[in-house]
């Protein structure tokens, strides 16, 4: 299995919606996981993780992490050529590297060009930016150019993305 995650926020709450799904080109999530969290740390600039990995980790608490394959977050895994951690690598970090970690971003971050690679999708001249922890950046950036959709952005990412929003405070 595969667990796409992603965290959205109003005032300081937060609802995280994971999508588990069998295969990099399934067209259909087999669940959708959420979870609340209340009182969440503002968002301090160059730590963001510190505000997002909490959430995270409360989605966690439902899945049986010897059942993933690999865990896809929205966001970077690292955040430059140095290696600096973001938080994919925490997220690795925190799971004791059980589980590889992907981290798929709508926007280039920093000078981050050699832990990178740039997925063009459908017919879009816009790249996504995949990281990598655990697992080949290569087949990993393969993988998510093949999966579902015609568009940018994967048919289960969008589909992630917009459960997150439908925010009722829990």
């Amino acid at each position: 299995m595969l667990l796409a995650i992603d965290v959205y926020y109003i005032d300081n709450s937060a609802k995280t919606v994971g999508v588990l799904f069998d295969n990099w080109q399934a067209d259909s999530p087999a669940e959708i996981l959420v979870a609340y969290k209340h009182d969440i740390e503002p968002y301090q600039s160059g730590e963001f993780y510190k505000r997002e990995l909490p959430c995270i980790t409360e989605l966690l608490k439902q899945v049986d992490l010897s059942t993933l394959s690999a865990i896809i977050v929205d966001g970077y895994v690292w955040l430059d050529n140095q290696g600096k951690s973001g938080l994919g690598d925490y997220l690795y970090q925190y799971i004791n590297q059980q589980v590889p970690i992907i981290g798929v971003a709508k926007k280039a971050f920093n000078e981050n060009t050699q832990y990178v690679a740039e997925v063009f999708r459908g017919k879009s001249n816009k790249p996504l930016y995949v990281t990598a922890v655990g697992l080949p950046l290569e087949s990993v950036a393969e993988a998510v150019r093949t999966m579902h959709g015609k568009h940018r952005m994967p048919t289960l990412l969008t589909l992630m993305d917009q459960q997150t929003k439908i925010f009722k405070l829990e």
